[in-house]
This record gives C-alpha cells, structure tokens and sequence, in this order.
C-alpha cells in the first residue's frame, strides 16, 4: 500500500502569521521544525496502520521547507518546484492507493488561517463550476481522475469543514481553531502530533484505489484584485476575461484544469506591482 502526502505549510501546527511561511524568515526556521512534525506524524500514523511506502511531495512556496533529517527514514520525499501536478505530483503514477493533505488551509476569499489560493494575495476567489474552491476541492478533483481517495486532511478547524465538502469520508485534525486570518488558537506539537499519528492510523484503511471519475468539462472562474491581472491572465491560451476583474477558462479533465491554473497564477504573479499590486 502507498500513500501520497501532499504537505502544504499554512495549515501547519503554530502557524498563524506570513512570516511563518515565508522562506528565509526567523520564524519561517522555526516553523519548518512544526511543520515537519505533523508530516512526520502523519508518515508514523500511515505505518502503524500498514502502510508500506509513504512518500511526500512538497507543496509549499520554493517547495524546499520540510527537514528531511527529521522524517521516519523509511518515508521518501519529492522536493522542490516544476512539477507536472505541482502539489499533488506522483499521483499520476497509478500505485498510489491513498492521499493526504498534510498542513492545508481554505481557499482565497473565506474565513480561516492565511486562507489564499495558491498565491497569497491577488487572488480573490476561485470557483469550480460555480462553487468557490479551495486549493483542497481543486487537488481532490485531481487525484479522482486518477481513483485516488483523499485520506486526510490536517489544517485548521475551517480547513476540516472545507474538507467535509470534497472528501466527506476522509479523516481530519484541526491542529488550530481560526480566530482571524493572521491569528488561532493553537494545539501544542506534541499534542497535534498525537493527534495526526492516531488519524493517519485510522486513515489508512479508507486507501483503497477506485475507479477514476469521468472526466468533465470543468469551468474554472478566478477574481483578482484588481482588472489588469485579469488582463493579463488572458495571455494564457483558452483564458476569457468573465468581468471587469474575472477570467474563466474551460478544460475538459481537471489534469488540464490544474496545469492550466497553475498557467494563470503563474503569468498574474509576474504582473503583480509592488506597490500598487
């Protein structure tokens, strides 16, 4: 049995500020070691249940923050930027079994912790066939074309309910409960980390392989803060401006729809001012 954690840094134990994602930060450096925690529990947690290869991608910023010298040595980790599927990457293999999101957070434009969708500011909303989508919902519809279950799910408190809408059979741990989008209530490491091994124990029986879900169409909606990001998105093939500060695309799998994303928010953070925005 192989799982796949998909490791994204917001959503980790402690973290509540940007300086605590923010790479080459002081407190970025203390945060990777909480941070690394909960993916090591979670690595702990799928072994105790019989896992027998857990292997990580990194998906947060320079994907270069988690502490390999502190994992379990029997787990595996893909770091670093350029993937094919960006934060879900390897999923596309067809011998994952099980998914986890590891460290997530809600979407751009909803209450909770650091909540943004793939860049940290910009972006106001992203929406998947008419529903607001969180990097969670995006990412579940990915995997499901491959008959990838998601597992898991460890953020904070609104990160689980987001959760509870994509992938309502998978186990989840608010290692935080949101106070604002720079502040929470936070769970000691120690205690997430219990938390987090216990879940992944427990989320290792639902890693079981499913048939791939039939393709789409997808219509994948983004609203920036401001209209010329939403002109300069349209440089990307496919990409119509759908109002004054809104594009929107179509991709008839989400495989395209991700890539395609990834495009757009590619192309709008090179426009971004740094002043102005």
């Amino acid at each position: 049995m192989k799982i796949l954690i998909s490791a994204d840094m917001e959503g980790a134990t402690g973290v509540t500020w940007p300086a605590d994602v923010l790479p080459g930060t002081p407190q970025w450096e203390r945060c990777r070691a909480m941070f690394t925690s909960d993916v090591n529990a979670a690595v702990l947690g799928f072994y105790d249940g019989g896992a027998d290869r857990v292997v990580i991608n990194e998906a947060h910023w320079t994907m270069r923050n988690l502490l390999l010298e502190r994992l379990d040595a029997r787990a595996e980790m893909l770091t670093g930027r350029h993937k094919s599927l960006s934060m879900v990457e390897g999923v596309q293999r067809g011998d994952v079994d099980g998914i986890a999101f590891v460290g997530y957070h809600t979407g751009a434009g909803s209450e909770g912790v650091l909540a943004h969708t793939y860049l940290a500011n910009s972006i106001t909303g992203v929406w998947l066939n008419g529903i607001r989508a969180s990097e969670g919902l995006l990412n579940a519809h990915v995997v499901a074309e491959y008959g990838v279950p998601v597992i898991l799910v460890t953020g904070d408190d609104l990160t689980c309910v987001d959760a509870a809408g994509y992938a309502p059979q998978a186990v989840t741990v608010a290692v935080k409960d949101h106070v604002s989008r720079y502040a929470a209530v936070c769970r000691t490491p120690a205690r997430t980390a219990a938390d987090i091994r216990a879940a992944a124990k427990e989320a290792t029986a639902l890693a079981v392989r499913r048939e791939p879900v039939p393709a789409g169409p997808y219509t994948v909606e983004l609203e920036f803060d401001a209209e010329h990001l939403a002109l300069s998105a349209t440089v990307v093939p496919g990409v119509q401006r759908s109002g004054e500060r809104r594009v929107a695309y179509t991709s008839e799998t989400m495989y395209e729809g991700i890539r395609a994303f990834k495009a757009v928010t590619t192309v709008v953070s090179a426009a971004v001012e740094e002043q102005y925005g």
